[in-house]
């Protein structure tokens, strides 16, 4: 038995030609993510659960490397997960700097160490939220995901 193959219709060239005058519409590029903490081990889990996301992420383990990150970045991340204490900074002052270089980012302070006043001034300065140690994955992957839909 002899497959059936439907005839192969010939469009005229000007028909082709008009084709190709249809603006290709440009790809959005993957979200972008800064995970900002001083413990190795929650920095490689946080990027490993945004990777698993579809995030392009970048890790700083101080804050003088998060400085250098969100200034060397080509565009602003799209979302900055920013440890409050580390070795180098233990105040909102790298929040308010992230805040002034990148001021479209939207900043998910992290803290062991939560408080109304810490709260409040974190808002102040425009932190997206400020999550409490210990926290689950899934809520803080929600949360990235819902920062980043604010973002866009």
């Amino acid at each position: 038995m002899l497959p059936y193959l439907p005839e192969i219709q010939q469009f005229p060239d000007d028909i082709e030609s008009g084709m190709r005058n249809i603006p290709l519409m440009q790809k959005k590029s993957a979200p972008s993510a800064l995970v900002v903490d001083d413990e190795a081990l929650i920095r490689w889990s946080l990027t490993e659960m945004l990777g698993e996301r579809g995030y392009v992420v970048s890790e700083a383990g101080s804050a003088r490397a998060a400085v250098a990150a969100v200034e060397n970045a080509k565009e602003p991340f799209d979302v900055v997960l920013l440890d409050y204490r580390l070795p180098d900074s233990a105040d909102l002052r790298l929040l308010a700097q992230v805040r002034q270089l990148a001021p479209s980012s939207q900043v998910i302070l992290i803290t062991a160490h939560n408080s109304p006043e810490l709260a409040q001034g974190a808002a102040a300065l425009g932190a997206y939220r400020v999550l409490s140690k210990p926290f689950e994955v899934e809520s803080l992957a929600a949360l990235v995901n819902q920062a980043r839909d604010d973002h866009s």
